[in-house]
């Protein structure tokens, strides 16, 4: 007669919980690792005119990152997308912050209205954005210039979109206005799950509500707010759709606005005279992971494991 042990027991357990994750697990690794996989692959080959495709190793990278037809460009796209990025750290990162602290105050009014109002750029789509801003910040018939006549910094205004020291920073900032409900309703739900126990007890202490954010609040919320910052790494290293919707694939003027995105695309598809290259294409996505790879790690060894130990 069989023994049914703690080994079948614990088999028994664990079989209800394989069959569960096997429908996400093979959807995530047919349409996510699967691809991923591949495209590494297909970066160590090369298909010469009218040949077959042909292992040639680290060439590729070698091509991407040395050769001065291609070097100048990726490294002009990556600089550009740490802009990209440095813009959102700086500017869309501490404003989500500090909204979400207004918003948590218990004496705010209308907090729905607001949070609503503030979120909803989030469900426009990327093409709608970028049409609006150019209709705003256009030299001919937007009303950006009207706008700032009522504050009486008429003078500021310019071609902001068409100038290739502004182009990127203005994209920048559009991306900012439309993400920025993002990390303050990560931030905010964070700020929620305090206890009020602390926020009163620092209150009767005779703590300012600014002191009772600062001393409090932020020193609490600082893993929503790293993980918020990788996540905000990750989507910048990944953006294309602004770019390409308000300059196209060449990310003019003059490649000023071209980012690692934009650089696969034209690169893989090919683009006007230029002709596409899937290998090359697979190359600068794989150089993309890369850099992505290495950011998050370093969250995850240098800044997640400090956090853990404040927390203790």
């Amino acid at each position: 007669m069989a023994h049914s042990g703690p080994m079948t027991d614990w088999r028994k357990a664990k079989l209800p919980v394989i069959a569960f994750l096997a429908p996400a697990t093979i959807i995530y690794t047919l349409f996510m690792i699967y691809p991923l996989l591949d495209s590494i692959r297909l970066s160590f080959y090369a298909t010469p005119s009218g040949g077959e495709a042909a292992f040639v190793g680290l060439d590729n990278y070698r091509t991407i990152l040395a050769d001065p037809d291609w070097s100048a460009t990726f490294w002009n796209s990556f600089w550009n997308n740490m802009k990209f990025f440095a813009v959102h750290m700086l500017i869309q990162n501490p404003i989500g912050i500090a909204l979400a602290g207004i918003l948590s105050l218990p004496q705010l009014r209308f907090r729905n209205t607001y949070r609503t109002m503030m979120i909803m750029p989030t469900m426009l789509s990327v093409v709608i954005v970028g049409f609006i801003w150019q209709l705003i910040l256009s030299p001919v018939w937007g009303v950006g210039a009207d706008l700032l006549d009522i504050v009486g910094l008429k003078s500021l205004f310019g071609p902001w979109l068409g100038k290739e020291g502004s182009a990127l920073i203005t994209l920048s900032f559009i991306s900012v206005w439309q993400w920025v409900g993002i990390p303050l309703m990560l931030i905010y739900a964070a700020l929620l799950a305090i206890p009020d126990d602390l926020v009163d007890a620092a209150i009767v202490d005779g703590a300012t509500h600014f002191e009772v954010f600062i001393h409090i609040k932020l020193p609490l919320v600082l893993p929503t707010v790293a993980m918020v910052s990788i996540l905000t790494f990750v989507g910048n290293f990944n953006a294309f759709d602004l770019i390409y919707a308000v300059k196209g694939a060449l990310a003019g003027p003059n490649f000023s606005t071209d980012i690692m995105g934009t650089l696969f695309y034209r690169t893989f598809f090919g683009y006007q005279l230029q002709l596409g290259d899937p290998h090359l294409g697979a190359t600068v996505a794989s150089l993309m992971f890369l850099i992505i790879l290495a950011g998050v790690l370093f969250y995850l060894f240098a800044i997640q494991r400090r956090l853990a130990r404040y927390q203790l």
